[in-house]
C-alpha cells in the first residue's frame, strides 16, 4: 500500500505500454489470417485452407513447444476437456473460413465482436457467473447491433452470416472451456493440443478436398496463414503477461480498422452504413460491459 491508501499497480506503466503494442500487433496478425483465408478460398476449398492454418501453425509452434523443450507437454489432467476445447476451436475456424468466402471482412468482424457478450451470457450456466440487469442490458443492446449488421428481417442478410454467428458462439464456448482448463493444465499443454487436435481431425478430410495450389503465392499464403495465427496468439500471450485483460480488451477493436483496410485494398470491399452503425453499437455495448466489470470488481479503497 502507498501512503494514500491505494494499492500499487500490479504492472508498471512501461510494461502496460508494451502490452498494448503487443495486443495491437496481435490483432493485425489475426486480420492478416482472415484476409489470407478469404483470398485462398477463391480457388481452394475452405477445409483445405483450415487444414493449412493448423498444419503450419503446429510446425511453427513445435519449434518452441515440444517434449524436449517442455518435458511432459502432452500430459493433461483433463484430456477429455482438452480434446473438447480443441474440437470447438476447429468448428469455429471452419465456420469462419466458409463464411469468409461470401462475406466482407468487416461484416464478419462486426458479428465476431459479439463474442464477449456471448461469454458474459453463457458464464452463468457454465461457470455460475450470472449476469445482472446491467450486463443483460448491455448484452441485449449488443445483439441489436448484430441484427443491424445482418438485417435478417430486411432481406439484407447473406446466409453465410449464420456461419459467422455459429463461429462466434463456438468461440465463446471455447473461451469458457479455456478458462476452466487454466486451473488444471499448463498453458503450454493447452497450446499443444489446440494445434495437434486440429491436424488430427482435418488431415483425414484433406484427400477429399485437396486441389493443387495454382501458384507459389498460394503456397506462401498457406504457410503464412499458420505463421500469422501462431504469431498472433504468441503476441497475445506476451500482452497478457504484461497488463491485465481489462486494459487490453478495448484494443481488440482496432482489428476492425485493419479488416476494413485489407478488405478495401485486396477485395475492393467498402462496408455499408448499416454495417458501420451495427458495429458501433456492438463495440459500445462491449466497452460498457468491460467498464461495468471493472467497476464491480474494483476493490474498495481503504481509508
Amino acid at each position: 500500500m502507498s501512503e494514500g491508501g491505494s494499492a500499487r499497480p500490479a504492472f508498471p506503466t512501461e510494461s502496460r505500454s508494451a502490452a498494448i503494442g503487443f495486443m495491437c500487433a496481435g490483432v493485425v496478425c489475426f486480420a492478416l489470417c482472415d484476409a489470407s483465408a478469404k483470398w485462398l478460398n477463391q480457388t481452394l476449398d475452405p477445409l483445405m485452407t483450415a487444414w493449412s492454418r493448423y498444419a503450419f501453425n503446429v510446425i511453427i509452434v513445435s519449434i518452441f513447444l515440444n517434449p524436449i523443450t517442455v518435458p511432459g507437454i502432452a500430459r493433461s489432467n483433463r484430456l477429455g476437456l482438452q480434446i473438447l476445447r480443441s474440437s470447438i476451436l476447429i468448428g469455429s475456424t471452419v465456420c469462419n473460413f466458409f463464411a469468409l468466402t461470401y462475406l466482407q471482412l468487416t461484416t464478419s468482424m462486426a458479428i465476431q465482436f459479439a463474442m464477449p457478450l456471448i461469454v458474459a451470457l453463457l458464464a452463468g450456466p457454465f461457470l455460475g457467473e450470472w449476469a445482472g440487469p446491467r450486463r443483460l442490458a448491455a448484452i441485449g443492446i449488443g445483439f441489436v447491433g448484430v441484427l443491424v449488421v445482418t438485417r435478417p428481417f430486411a432481406g439484407g442478410m447473406h446466409p453465410a452470416a449464420l456461419l459467422t454467428v455459429g463461429s462466434t458462439v463456438l468461440y465463446a464456448c471455447y473461451a469458457l472451456v479455456t478458462r476452466t482448463l487454466a486451473a488444471h493444465d499448463r498453458t503450454s499443454t493447452t497450446v499443444f493440443y489446440s494445434g495437434f487436435v486440429g491436424v488430427v481431425v482435418l488431415t483425414p478430410i484433406l484427400p477429399f478436398v485437396w486441389s493443387q495450389p495454382p501458384s507459389l503465392l498460394h503456397w506462401g499464403l498457406m504457410i503464412g496463414i499458420g505463421i500469422v495465427a501462431a504469431g498472433g496468439h504468441w503476441l497475445l500471450v506476451l500482452a497478457h503477461a504484461r497488463a491485465p485483460a481489462p486494459v487490453l480488451s478495448p484494443f481488440v477493436y482496432t482489428q476492425l480498422l485493419w479488416m476494413g483496410l485489407l478488405g478495401y485494398l485486396v477485395f475492393g470491399d467498402v462496408p455499408d452504413g448499416w454495417t458501420l452503425v451495427g458495429t458501433a453499437i456492438v463495440i459500445a455495448s462491449g466497452l460498457y460491459l468491460l467498464w461495468w466489470e471493472r467497476r464491480v470488481r474494483r476493490p474498495p479503497v481503504q481509508a
